[in-house]
């Protein structure tokens, strides 16, 4: 990836001032719940200077970034996924690809989304119609990627896709992305919070204790349907992550906050990174092992240099005919 450096001083100075991007997975409820907060707010900002996007481009796949990203923390050993949410709506969707190692990229199908006119809320109802949420899942070693798909329902990007999961894995699963703008349209807090119960090895539920206090659950003896209702109303409890994170919150804060009666515990921190593993001696190669006839037409017919857009990251890369036939 050619990748475009964030200049603007203002914006310079806000990012060394808040909390450094990454995201803090954690367990809670004695291993009954997984989650993962992310601060993505230098992930978007990078994104949407590498793709230059408005403010509602911005928005929407800025939140399919942030939704990928926090689904990396239920990938195993090295693996791949391809996020695509496709409507019918003017947006017409986005496609997100996010590996293992942290690194996330993607684009809009539509990277200019038509405004009839000017945006009165950031309701993204009106703009994302009826469609798809396909998962695409490479995992190393196997032979083919696991592909599954389920329909839009909400029209909420977030929940849409804790529908999928819901639908395709029929675990419980919430998302909560949020990104803040100044009144200047700059970036200036985005993040997002994932939570997925774990299903029970087995048997049945037990009863609920009702002995139990307000703020120290005996987790063996809940019932997974009342700890499930529990964590719900703790997670939807949240405040704007984007206000958040603008204003200098951290990771453990809400964590052990939020779902303090849960007993979290952080069990690991790692980076996330808006980058692309494209290069011009990818896309060269790629041109070189098109058919021969193709080839040869492009290289007495074709411009010089070539000129290719990656569409995950929009680097620009020009080919000559020299570096075709070499």
């Amino acid at each position: 990836m050619i990748t475009k450096e964030i200049t603007d001083p203002k914006l310079v100075s806000h990012l060394s001032k808040i909390e450094k991007d990454g995201m803090s997975v954690f367990i809670m409820a004695e291993g009954r719940f997984r989650g993962a907060f992310l601060n993505g707010t230098k992930l978007i900002n990078q994104m949407k200077l590498q793709h230059n996007l408005g403010l509602l481009e911005t928005m929407i796949l800025g939140q399919g970034l942030l939704c990928a990203a926090l689904m990396i923390q239920t990938m195993k050993g090295k693996e791949h996924i391809v996020l695509k949410y496709e409507t019918d709506g003017p947006c017409r969707g986005f496609s997100v690809e996010v590996d293992s190692s942290g690194y996330v990229r993607g684009f809009l199908l539509n990277d200019s989304i038509p405004l009839e006119k000017p945006l009165e809320s950031w309701d993204l109802t009106p703009f994302l119609g009826n469609g798809t949420v396909t998962v695409t899942r490479y995992i190393e070693g196997a032979r083919e990627p696991q592909i599954s798909t389920t329909e839009i329902i909400y029209k909420n990007i977030a929940k849409d896709i804790a529908y999928f999961y819901s639908q395709s894995e029929q675990i419980n699963t919430a998302f909560n992305t949020s990104i803040q703008f100044d009144k200047e349209g700059m970036v200036i807090g985005a993040g997002g919070l994932f939570l997925q119960s774990i299903p029970s090895a087995g048997g049945k539920a037990v009863q609920n204790h009702k002995g139990v206090s307000k703020d120290i659950i005996n987790f063996a003896s809940m019932a997974q349907d009342e700890l499930i209702t529990r964590a719900e109303n703790a997670f939807n409890a949240m405040p704007s992550i984007g206000t958040w994170f603008s204003e200098g919150g951290n990771f453990k804060d809400v964590i052990c906050g939020l779902f303090r009666e849960f007993n979290p515990k952080i069990v690991l921190e790692r980076d996330i990174i808006f980058d692309c593993p494209c290069s011009i001696e990818n896309f060269t190669n790629q041109i070189k092992h098109l058919p021969k006839a193709e080839l040869d037409d492009i290289i007495q017919n074709g411009p010089d240099p070539i000129e290719v857009i990656c569409h995950n990251c929009s680097s620009v890369y020009h080919i000559t005919k020299e570096m075709l036939t070499s």
